[in-house]
């Protein structure tokens, strides 16, 4: 028995960045299921648990906005971080002067969202014999009530934090969106059964009277 959870969140801005484009960022229309599994796992995380989204429902109209942000065109090489733990001397391997490598960059950004993320999780192999589904069910469904989290739940980006909460009701609220809008190919999620390479992979995205479905979906690697 899988054990269903409603999860309604809500924010000012969502920014849930197409692979597709590198440097200007663009928000694909909905949040992605992967970024709804990172909701729920901000809120209760277990290794024994895996999250899979069922349905995403879109409860405030898909609005854009634009605007620019400063950020850094230069990185911390990996090279130079085990560098420096085994030199501490070479620290200054890992300084970035901000002022130099400023750049200011557009964003497309959803602006003033709200979802229901309709979700179950299953076990996995790193349960213990004393693991069961109804007691993980019982401590997400406490901690969603009492707005408790293991870190700030977002929406694509730290910049944009995201508030949550349990949905009790039997009925979903009036959805704005009307008829069938198909949003192409959308990121599902990353597989991480290769180390250190995690690969993306895609579904073909439809939204369905204010609701995408992803249950059944044909996975594309």
């Amino acid at each position: 028995m899988s054990y269903g959870i409603k999860m309604e969140v809500w924010g000012d801005y969502a920014l849930f960045s197409r692979p597709e484009l590198k440097v200007e960022r663009v928000s694909y229309d909905v949040m992605t299921p992967s970024a709804a599994r990172g909701l729920l796992e901000a809120v209760l995380w277990k290794p024994a648990i895996r999250y899979v989204i069922d349905r995403i429902h879109v409860l405030k109209p898909i609005c854009f906005t634009s605007f620019k942000r400063n950020e850094v065109r230069d990185k911390v090489k990996a090279s130079n971080v085990k560098s420096v733990m085994q030199h501490p001397e070479k620290a200054r391997a890992l300084y970035l002067n901000t002022k130099e490598s400023i750049a200011q960059r557009s964003s497309m950004v959803l602006h003033e969202v709200r979802y229901i993320v309709e979700a179950h999780f299953t076990m996995t192999d790193r349960a213990s014999t004393q693991d069961n589904e109804e007691k993980f069910y019982a401590m997400l469904c406490r901690r969603l009530r009492q707005g408790q989290c293991y870190h700030q739940p977002y929406f694509g980006c730290r910049e944009f934090p995201a508030k949550f909460k349990l949905y009790e009701e039997d009925e979903l609220p009036p959805l704005l969106q009307t008829g069938e809008r198909d949003l192409g190919l959308m990121l599902y999620d990353l597989d991480y059964s290769k180390p250190g390479r995690p690969d993306p992979t895609f579904f073909r995205a439809v939204l369905k009277d204010g609701t995408l479905d992803v249950r059944n979906c044909e996975v594309l690697r």
